[in-house]
């Protein structure tokens, strides 16, 4: 597979060659944990477990990285606003501990554990907690005080933006020249873009040489990745919300620290709108994957609208559109259950090759899906060899096709069904309808697919 992705750094479709040979490093910015996490944010991390997938499909071991962020994320990216852990900690009444900060990480991350299980997402190789590794951050942050790439204030160290002439290579970064970001936030900022590599705070925080206090957001993913990957690594994803201060100020850092690349792939995902919003766990537009499952919808109908689209398409949330995908992924199971399992199958080469090329294609999941339909409604391939090529597919496309199992039917309910065919084919469509509410009345449903009928309970 020629993998092609679209490269945020280079604003292009590169082929994909990793630094070493058949071996990839990914780091995924994480979740967060002051809350559960949304469904837009989860929109992220579906993309980047096909991302894995589509490179383990093409043979690299993946190492992937999704850091967890328990300290030090402001409640803005001008480095100012209550730490959104701190406002956790208020919000459930617990006292204001780095103790009782690491208990509220731990439940809402193992509430994140559990929506990936349910969205049938891998786990990361590894998922590193900011409060793990302060000795980490420590050691960047003096590093660049000493390399005088970072100075500091009367409320913590800063970057020195300006000593890094090539700062916001990613695009969509505060120029040189803009004083809006100084304006009622710190005065003793060098530049406006200048950003917090770590805040003081006397009563919470954690000892260093240069004040005690927290490490910034952004210095957290730089430590962390490099700690797991190496100062270089292959791919880095997010929203595309991280693009313009985050992803830039993890560059300007790494590179400053490292004197070398820091990521040869940028990747971002879009939003998941409702209305003209995006969605935010501030707002009224807060939803989570529990929301949808107490509505009686699977997480893998979100998947599959979720792959839908392209990654870098925005999608806009509405109950119809996830109605809709909830019935296209009854009528997939209902396809799938009218396969053969006896013999063994042969992938469809002509069909492999669409789907593998839809996802070299910068990850097309939208032609993905497309061509899986295709071959579901071809009559002319045989049921074991369909079966033994969407179970290829699900591989990369995780809606659970290999747990579709087929209904045991009782005699006298496939003596109806089979009555119900003759009348289909005659296109008595009276008697036909007859026999369907019969066998409903029986406790079984009918759905009609390419490849007959699929039975399945309805009590």
């Amino acid at each position: 597979m020629d993998l092609k992705f679209y490269n945020t750094l280079t604003k292009k479709l590169e082929s994909f060659v990793p630094l070493t040979d058949r071996k990839v490093g990914m780091y995924n910015c994480g979740p967060t944990v002051y809350n559960y996490a949304h469904i837009g944010n989860l929109r992220a991390y579906i993309f980047a477990d096909v991302l894995r997938k589509t490179l383990e499909l093409a043979e690299y071991e993946v190492i992937q990285v999704i850091n967890v962020t328990d300290i030090g994320h402001l409640s803005s990216d001008g480095d100012d606003g209550e730490d959104k852990m701190s406002k956790a900690l208020r919000r459930e009444g617990k006292p204001m501990t780095l103790d009782a900060m690491r208990e509220i990480a731990d439940f809402y991350f193992e509430a994140f554990k559990k929506d990936l299980t349910a969205l049938h997402i891998l786990p990361a190789t590894h998922f590193p907690f900011a409060s793990d590794h302060i000795k980490e951050d420590i050691e960047m942050v003096a590093a660049l005080l000493e390399k005088g790439t970072a100075y500091k204030t009367s409320d913590g160290i800063y970057f020195d933006t300006g000593a890094f002439p090539s700062y916001g290579a990613l695009g969509g970064a505060v120029s040189l020249d803009d004083e809006h970001s100084r304006i009622g936030i710190n005065s003793e900022k060098k530049n406006a873009r200048d950003f917090a590599i770590w805040k003081f705070n006397s009563e919470l925080g954690y000892d260093a040489p240069f004040g005690k206090g927290f490490p910034g957001w952004h210095i957290e993913c730089s430590a962390m990745s490099r700690k797991y990957l190496g100062d270089t690594f292959d791919i880095h994803t997010g929203g595309i919300d991280h693009i313009s201060v985050h992803h830039n100020n993890e560059i300007a850092q790494s590179e400053s620290f490292t004197g070398k690349k820091y990521v040869n792939f940028w990747l971002h995902s879009d939003f998941v709108n409702i209305g003209e919003d995006k969605m935010a766990k501030s707002g009224d537009n807060f939803l989570t994957l529990r929301t949808l499952t107490e509505k009686g919808f699977s997480p893998l109908a979100y998947r599959l609208w979720i792959l839908g689209a392209h990654y870098k398409t925005v999608l806009n949330f509405n109950w119809d559109a996830i109605e809709a995908s909830s019935q296209a992924l009854k009528r997939l199971y209902s396809h799938v259950r009218t396969l053969s399992r006896e013999g063994a199958g042969i992938p469809v080469t002509a069909y492999v090759e669409r789907f593998n090329g839809a996802l070299s294609n910068d990850l097309g999941t939208p032609d993905a899906i497309a061509t899986l339909w295709e071959l579901l409604k071809d009559s002319t391939v045989s049921k074991q060899d369909k079966y033994a090529t969407i179970l290829g597919f699900d591989k990369v496309l995780s809606l659970g096709l290999a747990d579709v199992k087929t209904v045991i039917v009782p005699e006298n309910i496939q003596t109806l069904v089979d009555e119900r065919e003759n009348a289909r084919q005659e296109k008595n469509w009276t008697k036909a309808d007859e026999l369907r509410n019969q066998i409903k009345s029986l406790g079984f449903e009918i759905n009609d697919t390419p490849d007959g009928p699929d039975v399945v309970t309805s009590l």
